[in-house]
């Protein structure tokens, strides 16, 4: 017997858990994701990355700009799925919609609950140093990322690893395991286990203003920084007037006031050792690395970013 789906997501993250699913034996019967975006000067629709994959796949896709609607509610009644898979949909689901009967809402959440919680759980592991992330399956509830877990699976958070790369990473270990969490449900042996509250952290959002490099901190929360926002926000400093986007650097053990470039392999020094800028981007510029950024542009060495305004 195959469970009647529906699924509910919005970015990049969520395509290969849909996909996974698409191509197990249980139905999507809808999908739900963000609305449909004007983008750029030309006013161009812009659909989400589900929904582009969901046309692909030909299931049926609804962007309601409000899911707290009688319209709503009677609609998923009518549908009468089994369970609805929950991946970074973007919207906060309403009591009366998630107190639907005969059915169970499950999240693919980005972290090891009850750690991080919130937004931006995969950006906020890599900025606090975290050794280990993972992925959790769970029971949604009215609390923000609370309910009681059923499945879960760890990953490594390397020193180098970018945003980009652990994403990447952890959708398709979610791809894996959604099967698992299906397969339980379906054969009657979910056990949902409750998170202990006092053991929870929230991942907020990220905020525009955390994306200006702070040369006071030191090397190694710079490092997670720029790993952390990459590609998207994006990591920066200013140099002679000009907004740089750091997209890969590292650490290395050179002294010096924060600030100050070290060397001619654009070293800056922070409170504890010192950050070496491997490829950067100029603002309205494209990529390149630092060794081809300095032949074009003068780095006084000596010189600090912070004070010699």
């Amino acid at each position: 017997m195959s469970l009647k789906i529906l699924f509910m997501g919005t970015p990049n993250f969520a395509v290969p858990i849909l996909k996974s699913i698409h191509n197990s034996s249980h139905e999507v019967l809808e999908v739900y994701t963000q609305p449909p975006k004007k983008k750029n000067r030309g006013q161009k629709i812009s659909h989400s990355p589900v929904h582009k994959y969901s046309n692909e796949i030909n299931v049926p896709v609804r962007h309601p700009l409000r899911l707290d609607t009688q319209e709503e509610l009677k609609h998923l009644k009518k549908l009468k799925p089994d369970i609805a898979v929950v991946v970074a949909y973007g919207k906060i689901l309403p009591t009366n919609i998630l107190n639907l009967e005969n059915m169970i809402f499950i999240n693919v959440h980005a972290s090891l609950l009850p750690k991080w919680r919130g937004a931006a759980p995969i950006q906020r592991a890599i900025m606090n140093c975290d050794n280990e992330t993972g992925i959790s399956i769970m029971k949604i509830v009215t609390k923000l990322d609370a309910g009681p877990v059923l499945i879960e699976s760890k990953i490594k958070i390397m020193k180098e690893t970018n945003f980009e790369e652990l994403s990447s990473q952890m959708s398709n270990l979610g791809a894996k395991l959604i099967l698992k969490a299906l397969d339980l449900i379906e054969n009657d042996k979910a056990k949902f286990i409750p998170q202990n509250d006092k053991d929870a952290t929230y991942a907020k959002k990220i905020d525009k203003t955390e994306c200006k490099i702070n040369w006071n901190s030191e090397a190694k929360n710079i490092i997670a920084k720029i790993n952390a926002l990459h590609p998207n926000p994006g990591s920066w400093f200013e140099l002679k007037g000009s907004r740089i986007k750091a997209i890969r650097a590292i650490e290395v053990g050179i002294a010096g006031e924060p600030g100050e470039i070290i060397n001619k392999n654009f070293t800056i020094a922070c409170s504890q050792n010192s950050v070496q800028i491997l490829e950067l981007k100029k603002e309205g510029k494209n990529k390149i690395t630092s060794s081809e950024f300095v032949k074009g542009n003068e780095l006084k060495v000596g010189s600090n970013i912070i004070t010699d305004v």
